[in-house]
């Protein structure tokens, strides 16, 4: 190091005239992107990747980064702010922010600055031939290197180098973070005695470094969407489940973290806080742990019965009994007018109840009967509480009849059956229990003596006796209580979150339900008095014709002429009802003309299709401003039908939860549940995509990175401009900036035959016009060439693949010979099987220098026919011309199906007989669901269709048992 200020002396060797070509051209080049400088009003609105931890350089290296400084002005290169995201350039989109451990196990601890890992800015259509923007990384380690700064970077050269390999370091616009050099540890807001990266990989399961790429990850708020398309190999390929797992537990360890330092911040105000009480509240992981050890401070509280003691003076005489026994004497301590010092039995309890406190408060004592607890069958019982058998309903009390006298390990109970505990509890009908053994106490009060808090000296046997007493206390009183505390909180989240995530799986799967396109419905909301309600949809869902007809009220032949003469007068065949009120009876009448051929020559089936939500949809203020003219009851049949044709785009307009198909969801948490719904419903809608020039607000609003402002500013746009012609436009959008942007536009699409028309019909328009004057041509020349390339079409926008990816997909096409007009014809498919079966996947991806993923992901964009819906490869609703009765049932007999619920202990079908059966879990086995499924964590889910054999027939509970045989 001691000759670099020698070197820097040097004169330096003066260019060749070809390097100072090459240097120049790099020279212009940053000159051009001067241009694109943003101000700092703007940067300070920009997300930010953590701050990195890096070493500091060495002093020696000053001089050398001063006349590095000189050497640029020389050349009179303007220096520029690196003002974007750190990121990787969409050429390589290698897209890491950290790798497993096992890469960087080479590395030395000691070694010298390496430069940051940021890469030269280019553009798109500058890919082919160009090497020359590799990484910084993969040349030799600079010592001239200065101290980085993470949002204000000074341009940087590798000098030592031939001109040409002195590239200059520069950021992309896409917002891919680079792989960070700080390892995993992230500095979080609240700082806690434990890492949040670890913490949250032992809670979720999840390797340590894809814990850490996504909390960055969200940081920069990104949607679970994107993430789980466009960022795969970031997360080793978790699915969206798993992602919405992972965030949750990251905010519970986030809020922890939060009501910690809160707490802190008010005992420190209070003069309560000691260092010993910071340990133990920094240690807290979760809010049981957190609550236990700050509610005897908690400010209205009378005192627990350890601080009434220590007020007293007591707390030198339980310290001195651990320490230093042979000089304590408790009869120097009594004080017969002072209540609590009275007499030596109050004076021995006042000392109980101080080292009962500590022993409860201990970190060591606390992890030593979890750990023996966990080694022990702990079980959980209810039995029928004494008052409610006295004064309950007998139907509500008939309905826990299971747990009446009910005990289970909790290790092996199931979640539906903690919740039904739970509900029980609540509703006064069912006590409950934890029950931990006698040995645990018996072990645990043992160690508690011989070893924990074995007194440093020999004690007499009064003081041994107080010793033993305490800690029966403290097992008896605080820890036992605390220990139930736990369980059951442990088991009720467990059972909370399970019951979530199975409304979500349900409503994913309801959502992606296979839409019934090119034909008019008929929506029938079935009734009694008020009748049924009818509306006819036409195949592109416009309301063609709304009635009411009275079938249950004796004039149900009358009726079937209006009827008939509907289905006939629009060439509907298909009827579609509602599962509410007077199902059963429109089912059988309808299915009883079928029957009969009533509606010949149309061949007319129907389907039952729930209701959930339609009637709180059909008074909403979408359902208002859509159908202003239209009766509420009859926007619930239109409703209806409009669920068969388009599900996913009927269905976000209902609060998910009202769709009703979960499992105790009224007992769950209310946010946890909205949170995790709205999830489901924004990758739902993502995944499957919109057209961006059709589609409703309320269907926009809910695509990754928008909301209801940004959905409706670019309604607003289009409405003023025309259709959109490509996604570049979105940036015109009022509110979508680069990240909303980033995160939206993989999911939105554009019908390109459509854009064509249109783009047709405007030229031949502009051409019509007189031309413009020169001088005015001139005067917008600029403005004008600026439109005409926003406007022209493109043809991967029809595709899923992301517009930060689109220069390595027409790569990718002039490697296997392909035209950008032939996507998702059979000509792409064989030019990229040639390929691929040539090179290998993992051989083009290196080629194309990006990842697996990435190219996985461009081959389905180019391959997929027009118009691919994911929904296609679920399954379509039940259609059906007769029906069979409840009283028809025979043990033994073979049905068909759909699946209308899954729940943990089971699997509910409807088997057409007005009443759904319940296939056990047990009956769900591996070997009976096809490929597809097994890959499930549940086998089956909503809209499934399925093969059953009636096991048994419980007619006055109304109770069906099936055994399913198989998936069809």
């Amino acid at each position: 190091m001691s000759s670099l200020p020698r070197r820097v002396k040097s004169v330096p060797k003066a260019p060749t005239s070809e390097e100072f070509s090459s240097f120049l051209d790099s020279t212009s080049e940053s000159e051009e992107e001067e241009e694109e400088w943003e101000p700092k009003s703007k940067i300070a609105r920009r997300p930010h990747l953590p701050k990195k931890t890096e070493a500091k350089t060495k002093k020696a290296a000053a001089p050398r980064s001063t006349v590095a400084r000189k050497m640029v002005k020389k050349v009179a290169i303007k220096e520029e702010m690196d003002v974007s995201l750190p990121i990787a350039p969409a050429e390589e989109n290698k897209m890491q922010l950290l790798k497993p451990k096992e890469e960087n196990a080479g590395t030395k601890p000691k070694s010298l600055n390496r430069m940051p890992e940021v890469h030269k800015k280019m553009e798109i259509n500058s890919f082919q031939g160009k090497n020359q923007n590799s990484s910084v990384s993969d040349e030799k380690p600079s010592t001239s290197v200065p101290v980085v700064k993470q949002e204000k970077c000074e341009e940087e050269f590798a000098f030592d180098e031939p001109p040409s390999k002195k590239i200059k370091l520069n950021t992309c616009p896409e917002g891919k973070p680079v792989k960070n050099l700080g390892g995993n540890k992230i500095k979080e807001e609240f700082e806690m005695n434990w890492d949040i990266v670890q913490a949250l990989s032992e809670v979720t399961n999840v390797e340590p470094w894809v814990c850490a790429n996504l909390i960055r990850l969200f940081q920069e708020e990104n949607t679970i969407p994107f993430i789980a398309r466009y960022r795969k190999e970031l997360i080793n390929n978790l699915e969206a489940d798993a992602l919405r797992e992972v965030q949750h537990a990251l905010e519970e360890l986030r809020t922890v973290a939060k009501k910690t330092h809160t707490m802190i911040q008010k005992l420190k105000k209070e003069g309560k806080l000691s260092s010993c009480l910071l340990k133990g509240l920094l240690n807290c992981r979760t809010l049981e742990e957190l609550d236990h050890v700050s509610s005897p401070y908690k400010t209205g509280s009378k005192g627990t019965k350890a601080q009434r003691a220590k007020q007293l003076g007591l707390e030198p005489a339980a310290l001195s009994l651990l320490q230093n026994p042979g000089e304590l004497n408790l009869f120097s301590y009594i004080r017969p007018n002072t209540k609590g010092l009275a007499n030596i039995q109050e004076v021995e309890a006042g000392v109980q109840h101080i080292l009962a406190d500590i022993f409860a408060k201990d970190k060591d004592t606390l992890d030593f009967i979890r750990k023996l607890c966990q080694q022990r069958y702990i079980s959980i019982q209810s039995t029928l509480a004494k008052v409610s058998s006295k004064n309950g309903n007998e139907k509500d009390i008939d309905k826990f009849q299971l747990y009446h006298e009910f005990s289970c390990n909790i290790k092996n109970i199931q979640h539906h059956q903690i919740l039904a505990i739970n509900r029980g509890e609540n509703l006064k009908i069912l006590t409950v229990k934890v029950n931990i053994p006698d040995g645990v106490k018996n072990e645990f009060c043992w160690w508690c003596v011989n070893e924990r808090w074995r007194p440093k000296q020999f004690l007499k046997p009064e003081f041994m006796r107080l010793l033993r007493s305490s800690v029966e206390d403290a097992y008896k009183r605080l820890i036992y209580p605390l220990l139930c505390r736990e369980f059951r909180s442990k088991l009720t989240s467990d059972a909370e979150k399970e019951s979530v995530m199975m409304f979500g799986r349900n409503l994913r799967q309801l959502l992606l339900t296979s839409p019934v396109r090119g034909r008019a419905l008929m929506g029938v909301d079935p009734g009694y008095k008020h009748g049924c309600k009818l509306a006819i949809i036409s195949p592109t869902s416009q309301i063609l014709h709304t009635d009411v007809v009275y079938l249950h009220s004796g004039q149900g032949l009358r009726e079937a002429e209006k009827i008939k003469r509907l289905l006939l007068q629009y060439n509907c065949s298909t009827v579609v009802i509602g599962n509410g009120t007077a199902c059963r009876e429109t089912e059988a009448y309808f299915a009883d003309l079928i029957m009969k051929k009533y509606f010949a020559p149309l061949d007319v089936v129907y389907c039952i299709v729930s209701e959930a939500g339609a009637s709180i949809y059909s008074v909403s203020p979408e359902a208002s401003k859509e159908m202003p003219d239209l009766d509420p009851n009859l926007r619930s049949a239109v409703s209806i039908a409009r669920r068969v044709q388009d599900p996913l785009a009927e269905l976000v307009k209902i609060e998910p939860k009202h769709i009703g198909v979960g499992m105790y969801q009224h007992d769950v948490s209310q946010t946890l549940l909205k949170a995790t719904l709205d999830s489901v419903v924004e990758e739902c809608v993502s995944f499957v995509g919109v057209d961006i020039n059709i589609c409703s607000e309320i269907l926009l609003r809910h695509i990754a990175g928008l909301n209801t402002n940004r959905a409706k500013n670019i309604i607003e746009w289009r409405e003023k401009n025309g259709p959109f012609i490509n996604r570049e436009q979105l940036k015109e959008v009022k509110g979508l900036g680069p990240k909303t942007f980033q995160q939206c536009a993989g999911f939105i699409r554009f019908n390109q035959e459509y854009i064509k028309t249109f783009c047709s019909n405007k030229k031949n328009e502009l051409g019509s016009r007189a031309l413009l004057t020169k001088a005015g041509a001139q005067a917008k020349k600029k403005s004008k060439l600026t439109s005409c390339a926003s406007q022209q079409p493109n043809p991967l926008d029809q595709t899923c693949i992301h517009p930060e990816s689109y220069n390595i997909a027409m790569r990718f096409l002039s490697l296997i010979g392909g035209n950008a007009n032939d996507i998702g014809k059979s000509d792409m498919q064989q030019k990229v099987n040639v390929v691929i079966q040539k090179e290998g996947l993992e051989g083009t991806a290196k080629k194309l220098n990006t990842t697996v993923h990435t190219l996985q992901l461009i081959i389905d964009g180019l391959t997929q026919p027009e118009g691919y819906d994911i929904r296609t490869d679920f399954d379509k609703p039940d259609f059906k011309r007769s029906i069979v009765c409840f009283e028809d049932l025979r043990v033994g007999a073979v049905l068909t199906g759909k699946v209308e619920n899954a729940t943990p202990f089971g699997v509910f079908v409807d088997i057409g007989v007005g009443k759904a059966g319940l296939i056990p879990v047990r009956s769900i086995t591996e070997a009976k669901l096809s490929k597809a499924k097994k890959r499930r964590s549940l086998g089956l889910g909503p809209g499934e269709r399925v093969e059953v054999k009636v096991l048994n027939v419980d007619i006055p509970r109304l109770r069906i048992t099936l055994d399913l045989l198989r998936v069809l």
